[in-house]
């Protein structure tokens, strides 16, 4: 019989860690401040756009940035820098839940069916926050 290993299944760190987390803190952060100054500007211009649109871009885009910035801190944490859900998971929730809100409101009629993932978006970005707390 061999003896158990020593590796597991799933790392017990995130492998990427904390540079990982930096960098796209700060692009997850740029991106939601372009898109705010976007929605400031240019996107009032654009046809059919409604009050209701303007303030979910705006919700999409300021996520965005606590999102970006909350990576920024995360990755200069030493524990939780190369912990193997919650910076990922604040991301890629992050980025679904804006990027959805996003594409519903620039072109709604052809990405109708993201309006489901958004929550699903919303649910990661929560639940990478709450892993921070475990």
């Amino acid at each position: 019989m061999s003896p158990p290993s020593s590796t597991p299944l799933l790392p017990r760190t995130f492998p990427g860690g904390s540079q990982f987390l930096w960098r796209s803190g700060a692009i997850i952060a740029s991106v939601g401040i372009i898109a705010g100054a976007f929605g400031a500007h240019g996107l009032r211009r654009r046809p059919g756009i409604t009050a209701d649109n303007i303030h979910a871009w705006e919700t999409a885009s300021s996520y965005a940035v606590y999102n970006g910035l909350t990576l920024l801190l995360v990755s200069l944490h030493p524990r939780f820098s190369t912990h193997r859900f919650a910076g990922p998971a604040i991301a890629a929730g992050g980025l679904i839940f804006s990027g959805s809100i996003m594409a519903l409101v620039l072109a709604r009629d052809r990405f109708k069916f993201v309006g489901p993932v958004t929550p699903l978006g919303g649910a990661i970005m929560i639940a990478g926050y709450l892993s921070l707390a475990l």
